[in-house]
């Protein structure tokens, strides 16, 4: 007798007793209950449709987490969509208080949130699409797997690279202290370089540890003859070391820590459906308790903003959940004049690694650009993937480029779980590169795209190096 696919026998035990408090309070009670805080925001048509976008990704993420198959990449998509573009600002528009500055009408706030739920449509319809096609198990596809040598290249390269960063910016040290000067020692340290040099330099330093880490703990996890040699597990010991320096909380972005908390996560419980149901329970907690008190690890002590709450909802305010505001001061913005920019934005992140010297008329970073637009010069301005995409081609281009990103990402999810389960070897490439992109799916849909490409393109150099699709017995991970 054939019994339960993976994850089914899971799935009725969880999803019964909570199924009933968990959409009750992710769709019903939560936004609800933000919605009838006392503020001094209007509840004009804006408002309302703010109330859907958060109802409609709350009973999204719902689907993700009780789920029978573990999707990772569209899991992320609906917890950064619940949080940052449905729970927050409609907090923000209760209160009347925006993180950043909106200047342009209450209509252009209107027209982005109802562009953001046409964007979440989109994705679902891209999904739906990818249903259709058939199953990745139909089709003869080589697979695509470790390179055992490679791997021991790109350890070296790891520990390398790392140990320059750590070495330029002054040992250690600077890692524990704040963002604020890890961010002056890598300016200083690249004074020559540019912003590129900035980039380049903290990129290798952070990456290439990150999924040497992450394609070794995968060996580790599935060969009981790898946890017996001495030699990995030293080595595994080292780059976690590494790691807890480079790419600790608190001298990193919160987005991208939490990018190698679910990558760390998901690797460590590769069949695990508890654990990506807790994950994205995590997610959501983190998101709306911690984050908050870890904006302290920003600034050194002159700096440093102690964190107020007075209710739920202030730290919705005070951080850095400006994705809807943004995109309405994009609209604004084109709207001034500017126009749209038919993929030049686009075009300038694909090829971040092009120095300035070389192209002088290389575009800016959207969030820099309608910064300087706005007056302001702050570094720290998002450009959520709605803005990228609506500057650059217009609501129907932006609604095609949602429908393409949900087909990518159910087509993702389904190859990782079929090749997961079909393929539990050790040097399975795609039971690593999955929950990367699930977690750094947080930074590309929070943007801006030239910020976010830079470690893109470093992972992908290093994924190069070590996957090989000849499927030699002598080279693979065993």
């Amino acid at each position: 007798m054939t019994g339960p696919g993976p994850g089914l026998g899971q799935r009725a035990v969880l999803s019964r007793p909570l199924s009933v408090p968990l959409v009750a309070g992710v769709v019903g009670l939560l936004p609800l209950a933000v919605a009838a805080q006392p503020g001094e925001g209007v509840r004009d048509t804006a408002f309302w449709l703010q109330l859907v976008v958060a109802g409609y990704a709350g009973v999204r993420l719902c689907t993700m987490v009780l789920s029978g198959r573990r999707r990772l990449v569209q899991g992320a998509f609906w917890l950064f969509c619940y949080l940052a573009m449905g729970i927050a600002p409609l907090a923000q528009s209760v209160l009347g208080r925006d993180p950043t500055p909106v200047l342009g009408p209450r209509s252009d706030t209107l027209l982005a949130t109802a562009l953001v739920l046409a964007g979440m449509v989109a994705f679902d319809v891209g999904a739906l699409l990818a249903r259709h096609r058939p199953s990745v198990r139909s089709r003869r596809a080589p697979a695509a797997t470790v390179h055992r040598r490679r791997l021991f290249v790109l350890i070296a390269v790891a520990y390398v690279a790392s140990g320059l960063l750590i070495v330029r910016l002054g040992g250690p040290a600077v890692f524990f202290t704040s963002r604020q000067e890890v961010g002056a020692a890598l300016t200083e340290a690249t004074t020559s370089d540019g912003e590129a040099g900035n980039a380049l330099l903290r990129g290798f330093g952070t990456v290439p540890a990150l999924l040497a880490l992450l394609l070794l703990t995968r060996w580790l996890v599935t060969s009981r003859r790898a946890r017996r040699r001495p030699s990995l597990l030293l080595c595994w010991a080292g780059l976690a070391g590494i790691n807890v320096i480079v790419n600790n909380p608190i001298s990193n972005p919160r987005y991208w820590f939490l990018t190698v908390l679910f990558a760390l996560l998901f690797t460590l419980f590769p069949r695990s459906s508890v654990m990506y149901r807790a994950a994205l329970a995590l997610g959501l907690v983190v998101a709306l308790l911690i984050f908050p008190f870890t904006d302290r690890f920003r600034y050194d002590e002159e700096g440093r903003r102690p964190v107020e709450t007075g209710s739920l909802m202030e730290p919705l305010v005070i951080k850095d959940y400006d994705q809807v505001g943004m995109f309405a001061n994009t609209v604004t913005y084109a709207g001034d004049g500017n126009g749209h920019t038919f993929g030049r934005q686009v075009v300038g992140a694909a090829l971040f690694f092009v120095p300035r010297s070389v192209w002088e008329s290389k575009p800016e970073d959207t969030g820099f650009l309608v910064g300087g637009w706005m007056g302001t010069s702050s570094a720290n301005l998002s450009s959520p993937l709605w803005a990228e995409l609506w500057l650059d081609f217009g609501p129907l281009g932006m609604v095609a480029g949602f429908v393409g990103v949900g087909y990518l990402a159910a087509r993702t999810d389904r190859r990782y779980v079929e090749r997961t389960l079909d393929d539990p070897s050790p040097g399975n490439v795609l039971a690593v590169v999955a929950p990367v992109l699930a977690g750094y799916s947080f930074i590309l849909l929070r943007g801006s795209l030239l910020q976010a490409s830079g470690r893109i393109g470093i992972a992908v150099l290093c994924l190069l190096l070590v996957t090989s699709f000849r499927g030699d017995p002598r080279t693979q991970l065993r």
